[in-house]
């Protein structure tokens, strides 16, 4: 056994120790619970723009695409743009590596890895911000309801000969509105990809915390997450490139990072 080896054989033991550990687990979701009463995850930026993500789920975002290697993300929700300059620097940090790799010069806006993304309401200010940052070349947004036909119908044909896809989904959190985005963009991620469901977190909330929105306890990420799996068991479905649609919760990643937005919704294409 290599060194290198040694190490990812101690790093998942200590992460299958976590998972074990009731009390890890319980201040984890304690602390979850009050940052978002602090309003704690609006508190960053990547690269300039507002990311609103727990930072240890921007490291497993890190991870994913470094391991996956997508050409192509896709987003639902925009907000102020940090994810997809989160999502844009990554792919860049990617087309650099290859360049690296293959000893050739690097043309940044030759790079065929984009970042395709939606949002029923992109504002003013925030598509200024996005359209003058640096990697906006990287970056496309469509403007319009995610689960819109012709909404869709563009971001399909965005997605056409790309291989290695990976799909973000972080709009309207309700639960028909999540398992109606998982049936259309959950087919569009490549095996061996993820869809990732944000706000899952939203079902193991206090019930006063979301009073003032339209999803809640029973209405929510995790429960679209857990009748789209449902769905797939028994009904069985296609993805984009004809091959079978499933999907397994990837548990590993969650125990590694604990503190999660998303619990149950790392869905892994296998």
């Amino acid at each position: 056994m290599t060194e290198d080896q040694k190490f990812a054989a101690f790093v998942a033991g200590n992460i299958e120790s976590a998972s074990k550990d009731a009390g890890f687990i319980g201040l984890s979701q304690v602390w979850v619970r009050e940052c978002i009463r602090h309003n704690y995850v609006q508190n960053f930026t990547w690269l300039g723009r507002p990311i609103i993500q727990v930072p240890q789920d921007i490291y497993a975002i890190q991870e994913l695409i470094w391991v996956c290697r997508p050409d192509l993300i896709i987003e639902t929700g925009i907000a102020h743009g940090g994810s997809l300059v989160m999502s844009a620097s990554m792919l860049a940090m990617l087309d650099y590596c290859d360049a690296v790799a293959d000893g050739r010069v690097l043309d940044p806006k030759a790079s065929r890895r984009k970042v395709v993304a939606v949002d029923i309401d992109i504002r003013k200010h925030n598509r200024a911000g996005i359209e003058s940052h640096p990697l906006a070349h990287k970056i496309v947004t469509i403007e319009g309801s995610s689960i819109a036909p012709d909404v869709f119908s563009q971001v399909a044909a965005h997605a056409k000969g790309y291989e290695r896809v990976m799909v973000f989904l972080d709009s309207n959190h309700t639960h028909d509105h999540v398992l109606a985005e998982l049936e259309l963009y959950a087919p569009l991620a490549s095996k061996g990809s993820y869809c990732v469901v944000w706000d899952t977190g939203v079902e193991d909330l206090p019930e006063d915390m979301c009073g003032d929105r339209p999803w809640g306890k029973g209405n929510n990420p995790k429960t679209a997450v857990r009748a789209y799996l449902e769905l797939l068991s028994s009904e069985g479905r296609s993805g984009s490139d004809g091959g079978k649609l499933s999907f397994e919760t990837d548990k590993i990643i969650e125990n590694k990072i604990m503190i999660t937005a998303s619990a149950d919704g790392f869905l892994r294409r296998i």
